[in-house]
Parts: C-alpha cells; sequence; structure tokens
C-alpha cells in the first residue's frame, strides 16, 4: 500500500527480498529503504549505509499481524479450535507490540550514536502523503463496495480513538516529554 501511494508521490518503489537491501543501499541501486523499525534496522546494518533515518512511518501507522483462513475450513473448525485460534492470534499480535516496544527505543539510541540522523518528514511532506493516502484509499473504495465499508467504518473508529487519544495519551505523553527534557 506504502508503495502505492509513494508511486503517485513520484518515488519508484521496488520490493525486494530484506536481505537485498543492505547491499542494494550501499551499491546505490536504491535511494532509501523502509523495512520493520529501529530494532530490526540496527540488526540489519542500515545506518552503516543509510545516514538520515526519517520518522513518522506514516504509511505503517501501527504493526499487526493476519491469519487469513478459508470461511468453509474456519466454520468446519470445532469451536474451542476457533477459540484456540483466536487467542493465539491476540496473544501473538499483543507479543508482537510489547516486544518492539521494549527494544525500539533502545535500539533507536544506538542507531543515533552510531551516525544516524533523526529527521522528521516536513509538514508539507507529511500533508502530500495524507492527501496522496487518502486519494489512493478513496480509488480503491469507490471500485470495491467491502473496502468502502471497511474503509467507512475505520474513519468513524479513528475519528472516536484520536478524540480520546489526545485527550488522554498525547497530553500525558507530551507531559512526560516535557519533564525528561527538563531532567
Amino acid at each position: 500500500m506504502g508503495g502505492h501511494v509513494l508511486a503517485r508521490l513520484g518515488v519508484v518503489p521496488q520490493q525486494i527480498a530484506g536481505g537485498d537491501v543492505y547491499p542494494a543501499l550501499e551499491r546505490g541501486t536504491i535511494d532509501a529503504a523502509e523495512f520493520v523499525g529501529p530494532y530490526d534496522d540496527e540488526k540489519l546494518g542500515f545506518y552503516k549505509v543509510a545516514k538520515y533515518y526519517y520518522f513518522p512511518g506514516w504509511w505503517e501507522g501501527g504493526a499487526m499481524l493476519h491469519m487469513v483462513v478459508n470461511e468453509e475450513k474456519w466454520n468446519a473448525l470445532p469451536k474451542p479450535y476457533q477459540a484456540v485460534l483466536n487467542q493465539a492470534g491476540s496473544a501473538a499480535g499483543a507479543w508482537m507490540i510489547e516486544k518492539y516496544d521494549s527494544v525500539n527505543p533502545a535500539s533507536l539510541k544506538r542507531l543515533v550514536a552510531n551516525g544516524a540522523e533523526l529527521r522528521a518528514f516536513p509538514q508539507p511532506v507529511m500533508e502530500a502523503c495524507y492527501k496522496a493516502t487518502q486519494d489512493h484509499l478513496n480509488e480503491i473504495a469507490e471500485k470495491s463496495p467491502l473496502f468502502k465499508k471497511t474503509k467507512e467504518s475505520h474513519d468513524a473508529y479513528m475519528k472516536e480513538v484520536l478524540f480520546y487519544t489526545q485527550i488522554a495519551e498525547n497530553y500525558y505523553d507530551n507531559y512526560l516529554l516535557g519533564k525528561m527534557r527538563k531532567g
């Protein structure tokens, strides 16, 4: 999805195997790369061949896992098996987020200590990316009633959750960041 949006902005996206990203950056056959986050970027050594570390990763607002199962096969499973798979999926998703939330901060500090320069995407870039994303999603919604229904549900949910987040988490996080900066 991010590649389609970036293409609208003039980027020529390339989907290459994870193990080929470092050598492609090193040889200059690609100009930039997006992978997972600081922990994985550090392990792969991207900071050795890519000086700038841009944020936020607007194309991937949050990590998630997916399990896709044929509906007929799913319905044929006994209810306890369905429950086990649902619980395993929930546990795997929570574990992944908890793991990255715990390892990414130290990895980001090490990336900077090793020479990576943190750079925020400028506001005009963020605006262009947001608009390109919405245009792309709206085009898909025009062609797919299911996607349209899903997008409308997602958009309504985001209005609600962002209203709450700005009052709860965001305000508190900004307070804590201010305290941290003051020592």
